[in-house]
């Protein structure tokens, strides 16, 4: 089913912030839980994770209320992020279809800057995300069912 929720970076205190916002809301994260930079697998042309960041947070998700979730990652200086105000939070939509991420896409990113294209990702989806023209961050990530 698609959905939209809201995706966080933070600069390194990810599962600080996440625990809080489970205490206040009193839900548990997704079904993978707290997922880590030393789960992703070696991507070609990329150097190897240093040491320090592979226990940081790739992804956590916890539903907050009303079908609504936040997501977070860790995006530290050492992977070549600034996190500041402005920078921080992403709309994610997870629509039903390829098709229909492609279409949202192409026309959400028209004079914006695309900062990965769509792309088959190693977690099983199509994902890729953009800052639009008006300033706005979007992510998208479909896991197309079949």
């Amino acid at each position: 089913m698609a959905s939209v929720s809201t995706y966080l970076n933070f600069p390194g205190n990810t599962e600080v912030a996440f625990n809080f916002y489970k205490s206040v809301f009193g839900t548990e994260f997704s079904s993978d839980g707290i997922v880590r930079f030393s789960s992703v697998p070696p991507q070609e042309g990329t150097p190897p994770m240093a040491e320090e960041d592979l226990n940081l947070v790739m992804h956590v998700a916890l539903p907050i209320m009303g079908g609504h979730s936040i997501m977070g990652t860790d995006a530290t200086e050492s992977m070549g992020f600034k996190v500041q105000f402005g920078n921080n939070s992403y709309i994610c939509l997870s629509p039903d279809t390829k098709v229909e991420t492609k279409r949202l896409f192409d026309a959400l990113s028209v004079g914006g800057k695309v900062e990965m294209e769509l792309q088959e990702m190693f977690w099983g989806s199509l994902f890729g995300s953009f800052t639009d023209q008006f300033g706005v961050q979007w992510m998208f990530d479909c896991v197309e069912q079949a």
